[in-house]
């Protein structure tokens, strides 16, 4: 089949998330300027590069992550595994300004180590980071998309040790989740290498 996002696509719901997929989820975490504190999931989330380490997440609408992040120009992205999927969906809920997600879903808020913002003390990691950039992108007709993202720069990264296989960060042990379509997630349970091919080789 074929279709055109703007004139509709006949199935049941929309194929674009499942096939734009698996998506890392940034577990936000975040502080406003009034001390109200947000935990919210994103799968609207990745990193951009590693000179300087760059990550972004975006919202679909106005939400108090991006507010919290625009205010303190701080937040920090927690790494979701697959013990913690279901906190991690109990933080999604639409709580009003004030309300922790972090007691709501039952997690325990530790303070970050260059960033104001607490981390997820059950998380296996976390990026400390800084506010670079917020930005609202337009669609093909040159009005707002109704999305804003907001970019940081990583200053600081935790890992457990727990989730380290000689010396290196064991993702399958992690059980890292990540979001596909509908209401569909999966958890990394096997990897495999290649290498990239060099020219001159």
């Amino acid at each position: 089949m074929f279709y055109e996002p703007s004139k509709g696509h006949g199935l049941p719901h929309d194929p674009f998330k499942a096939i734009v997929a698996p998506r890392p989820i940034g577990w936000i975490s975040s502080l406003g300027a009034d001390g109200s504190l947000n935990l919210a999931p994103y799968s609207f989330f990745n990193a951009l590069g590693t000179h300087p380490h760059l990550v972004m997440f975006s919202s679909e609408g106005q939400k108090d992550s991006v507010s919290f992040a625009a205010e303190t120009r701080e937040f920090v992205a927690n790494l979701v595994s697959r013990d913690l999927a279901e906190k991690m969906n109990a933080s999604a809920v639409d709580a009003p300004r004030g309300v922790s997600e972090f007691d709501y879903a039952g997690l325990t808020p530790v303070p970050s180590s260059l960033v104001a913002p607490p981390r997820v003390g059950e998380a296996l990691a976390a990026l400390e980071c800084k506010v670079t950039d917020i930005l609202e992108p337009k669609g093909l007709d040159g009005r707002p998309a109704g999305n804003v993202i907001v970019f940081g720069e990583v200053v600081g990264v935790h890992i457990d040790d727990a989730a380290l296989t000689d010396g290196l960060f064991d993702i399958v042990k992690a059980g890292t989740v990540a979001r596909l379509g509908y209401m569909d997630y999966t958890a990394v349970s096997e990897t495999f290498q290649m290498r990239r091919p060099r020219w001159q080789e």
